[in-house]
């Protein structure tokens, strides 16, 4: 495997525990998911939200620069990826949206353990290969 691939974890969790993880950031609603996220430096954010605060940015300084712009502005705004989007947390390690692998492995192998508790329904990695990840839409 190469070694300079970089990783992201993603939680997808109930529209409930979704609701109260993105109203409360210190994730109190769910205290097995606060000390791991606590002992990794790691933080959560709202896919619908990053989604949107992008779409926002982009009519702010210009929608010329943002490649993924009418993508994403679509994507909000359709009902039913809007609520896929809204379950679905990317999880950030010190600020970082990607990071190694053996802070993925580690955090990884102790979210898995909460599928099925109290909302959390999966648990996802991504890595920064271009061949295994979607490529943006033409234009």
């Amino acid at each position: 495997m190469d070694s300079t691939l970089q990783f992201q974890l993603r939680i997808t969790v109930s529209p409930e525990l979704a609701d109260a993880l993105r109203s409360d950031p210190t994730n109190a609603s769910h205290a097995a998911l606060r000390d791991i996220l606590r002992r990794h430096g790691a933080s959560l954010k709202c896919q619908f939200d990053a989604f949107a605060e992008y779409v926002s940015e982009a009519e702010r300084l210009g929608t010329e620069n943002y490649p993924l712009y009418q993508w994403t502005r679509d994507t909000i705004e359709n009902p039913e990826k809007k609520a896929k989007y809204l379950q679905s947390f990317t999880i950030y390690v010190n600020g970082d949206e990607v990071y190694g692998k053996d802070v993925a492995d580690s955090m990884e192998a102790e979210l898995l353990k909460l599928v099925d508790a109290d909302g959390v329904s999966r648990v996802s990695r991504f890595d920064t290969n271009p061949a295994n990840n979607p490529q943006p839409p033409v234009r």
